[in-house]
């Protein structure tokens, strides 16, 4: 009864509706098995292709997200503009100046930074639309920032020191002095620790290559590299920026960050501080050492010529210095005039060598006489660059932005280095375009 064998035999009661057979012929197995596969692969195909599709379908366009990065990015600017607008009008009108004086100071250094980190992505742009292999001319690896990368920089930059600068007035303007304080030194602490930061983030590779290329132009112990010189001419756009940088550096030292301690000249950190003129003139003597390696290394006399250039810049820088130093009328009788000698005989050398040299402009040799084709010249620098890649249209792209950045440079080393200037963004900025020799 129990011990005989069980035939088992398919009945439609066995199985739920649209399921498979629980119970099959002897035959049937070996089929069923693969059925069973099959379905099971088919299921296991249907959840991986179904995922993506889930996944796809909750994420937002890229339109819609970069709408939406605008929109904030606007209200933003409206909060910084309305809340430090507020703060100022809350000031008498006897501080409100000066106040707005020490704001700008402190603000400025990194504000025309920030300029020119989005002009430099402009020119990055350039290049990739003229096809320039800026990569290979900059000796750069294949892990180099890109334009997008610079313009993303760029964005968080502009976003941060405003909304310091915001954070500084309203705290000043509410009593909160102390708080006040802290936000420019928080900033200059914040920005310095994110270049040497020696961890593998916001772009190593990148801030590594800037550290050792400065290195490089502090101490022009080895061959002068494309980079190395190229920083080192950004470096003498940027004597404003360096000005400021020291006096501001100066009243965090010494504790006179939101405060009117330092505006009498012979404070501290006055104009009368030697270390201002130093500082200015440091870049343009980097460049000068620059030169004389270049003229050990190819015994080139234009390199000797090019050391001239910068060396006149030198009188200029420390006959500004004396108007602090000296009685107004030796200022006015004596120095003045030999610094406004030294300031044109500066800006024309060096107006001279960017014609004759730089961009190679013999046809002023023929001025009057013109031709059609003298309009199409090529600098001999930026050939250098054309014949590298072998594309003469390269050339003339950069030849055109470094027109650019001739027309809108700042005056050579003007007076107001010692107070602020509201042409500073603009005119300073725009030397970060690819410079001259």
């Amino acid at each position: 009864m129990f011990g005989g064998p069980v035939n088992a035999t398919y009945s439609p009661h066995l199985r739920k509706s649209g399921s498979r057979p629980v119970f099959a012929e002897p035959g049937d197995i070996g089929n069923s098995t693969e059925e069973v596969l099959l379905h099971s692969t088919e299921a296991n195909e249907m959840k991986g292709v179904g995922t993506p599709l889930s996944s796809a379908a909750m994420m937002p366009s890229p339109t819609f997200l970069w709408r939406f990065k605008v929109l904030l990015f606007f209200i933003w600017g409206f909060s910084c503009c309305k809340i430090g607008w507020d703060s100022v009008m809350r000031m008498s009108a006897d501080l409100r100046d000066l106040f707005l004086y020490e704001a700008f100071l402190y603000y400025n250094p990194l504000l025309l930074v920030t300029f020119m980190v989005w002009l430099w992505g402009v020119n990055l742009w350039v290049f990739s639309q003229a096809t320039v292999n800026y990569a290979k001319i900059f000796d750069l690896d294949q892990s180099h920032l890109t334009h997008r990368e610079i313009w993303k920089c760029a964005t968080w930059m502009t976003i941060i020191v405003p909304t310091s600068m915001t954070a500084y007035l309203y705290l000043y303007s509410h009593g909160e002095v102390s708080l006040a304080a802290s936000q420019p030194v928080l900033l200059y602490i914040a920005v310095t620790m994110v270049l040497i930061f020696p961890f593998d983030i916001f772009y190593l590779s990148s801030r590594y290559y800037l550290l050792r290329t400065l290195w490089r132009i502090i101490l022009p112990l080895q061959a002068i590299t494309f980079s190395d010189f190229f920083l080192a001419d950004i470096l003498t756009s940027m004597a404003k920026v360096f000005s400021d940088l020291e006096r501001s550096a100066c009243r965090m030292v010494h504790q006179q960050v939101a405060t009117i301690a330092w505006f009498e000249a012979d404070s501290v950190c006055g104009s009368h501080s030697v270390t201002i003129p130093l500082v200015l003139v440091l870049p343009y003597i980097f460049r000068l050492f620059q030169c004389l390696r270049q003229y050990k290394d190819n015994g080139e006399k234009s390199s000797l010529l090019n050391a001239l250039k910068y060396s006149t810049a030198v009188p200029v820088i420390f006959l500004s210095a004396l108007k602090y130093h000296v009685f107004p009328d030796r200022w006015t009788n004596i120095y003045r005039p030999l610094w406004l000698l030294s300031s044109v005989l500066n800006s024309m050398y060096s107006f001279y060598w960017d014609v004759t040299r730089d961009w190679d402009l013999s046809c002023f040799t023929r001025i009057f006489k013109f031709t059609k084709t003298s309009y199409h010249f090529i600098p001999s620098f930026w050939t250098e660059m054309g014949l590298l890649l072998g594309n003469r249209k390269q050339s003339h792209s950069a030849m055109h932005v470094d027109i650019q950045a001739f027309c809108t440079s700042s005056p050579q080393l003007p007076d107001c280095f010692h107070n602020h200037c509201l042409g500073d963004i603009p005119a300073f900025s725009m030397d970060l375009l690819p410079g001259r020799e």
